[in-house]
């Protein structure tokens, strides 16, 4: 489809402001603004390194790569503690897991956080593999903090974890356990890891598929979290792009109409009982919403989305987490403006969501673009 020349122009921008904001160690801030995110999360930067793949800025995608390699391999013997408990069935305490979220210079913060999250270990390594396949590169260097991260997720995927907001720890969540579908899937096909670690992810990606067909879904589509009726808008990774279903499957169907009977009504909300900043629509999950149906074909719609999107750009060019104009509870959202001041702006996934999208309608990778867009 023909995408008009200021959307081509604010994926430019998005390209330039994702590097410039690229730490040296290869990490992404999720946003350099915003205090509370002023560190890299796996799972925030793992998407935006693959829509800069997307764009042919392999340098940039791969550079964001080797540092969640060596987020592993610093911590090869916490990674096999870890791994030995869960297959010896020790329990083990959330704070003992690795992190979500590190330093630019890939250190553990200090400032208490909600850490113990599974996804970003199985979603670095999906997008490391659709790297990788794009551009037929081997990136032999990272492979050892591949086949670590793996195995650990292999190992601790069926652990209650925080999901993809850094909530309810108590649970065990739709997209989580697709995130890491997506990693061991990815895994598994990938020859320059070892067989027993090949053989592991497969065996765990089947278990993963089982459980969540047998624990999470209800009434005919997927939910937020085994044993829940309720949708959040993370599930649309189940299918897009994790493949933990086909985008045409009854469920996923399902799963996305009701996601956008409750929580789309212009971009996206993440779901209905969001108090965060009042619970506003999120500008990268309108994206994920648009690239699914972009695969399904529905191309109209994505393209509504995309404009959704391009329109809360303020006047730099910068795209926000989420924003206010039809919140779920206004009454909540001035405790958080008091808490940590206005909501995040810009934030790199939200523009890294744009990018994906806008590759995604265009119907073909931009590799064989300029590795760096100068700024």
């Amino acid at each position: 489809m023909t995408i008009d020349d200021s959307i081509r122009a604010l994926a430019a921008h998005s390209i330039r402001l994702i590097a410039a904001n690229q730490a040296a160690s290869g990490a992404y801030v999720a946003s350099p603004t915003f205090a509370p995110y002023a560190f890299s999360w796996l799972r925030d930067g793992a998407f935006i390194a693959d829509a800069m793949s997307r764009h042919g800025q392999v340098t940039s995608a791969e550079a964001f790569f080797g540092w969640c390699a060596r987020i592993l391999t610093r911590r090869r013997e916490q990674v096999e503690r870890l791994i030995s408990a869960a297959e010896a069935g020790r329990p083990v305490s959330a704070a003992s897991h690795l992190h979500t979220r590190y330093t630019l210079e890939g250190d553990e913060s200090t400032i208490p956080w909600e850490n113990f999250q599974l996804d970003g270990y199985g979603t670095w390594l999906w997008a490391l593999a659709e790297h990788v396949r794009r551009h037929d590169r081997p990136c032999l260097e990272v492979v050892e903090g591949a086949r670590l991260s793996a195995r650990y997720v292999a190992a601790c995927w069926d652990e209650a974890s925080y999901d993809w907001w850094e909530e309810h720890a108590e649970h065990r969540h739709s997209s989580t356990m697709a995130a890491i579908f997506g990693g061991l899937a990815a895994v598994r096909d990938w020859d320059a890891i070892d067989a027993d670690t090949r053989s592991r992810a497969e065996a765990a990606a089947d278990r993963i598929r089982a459980m969540v067909a047998a624990q999470g879904v209800h009434d005919g589509h997927l939910t937020k979290w085994f044993g829940s009726d309720e949708v959040d808008a993370s599930l649309i990774a189940c299918a897009t792009p994790f493949r933990l279903y086909q985008p045409d499957d009854a469920i996923m169907q399902a799963t996305i109409d009701r996601i956008e009977q409750e929580l789309a009504p212009g971009g996206v909300h993440r779901y209905l009982d969001d108090t965060y900043y009042g619970g506003g629509e999120w500008v990268l999950l309108a994206g994920f919403l648009g690239w699914y149906y972009a695969e399904v074909g529905a191309t109209s719609r994505a393209n509504e989305l995309l404009g959704w999107m391009a329109e809360q750009a303020d006047d730099r060019g910068e795209l926000p987490e989420q924003v206010s104009g039809h919140l779920l509870h206004p009454d909540r959202k001035a405790e958080w403006d008091r808490r940590w001041g206005p909501s995040a702006a810009p934030l790199l996934w939200s523009h890294g969501m744009l990018l994906t999208l806008v590759a995604t309608l265009d119907g073909a990778v931009r590799g064989d673009g300029p590795e760096e867009v100068s700024t």
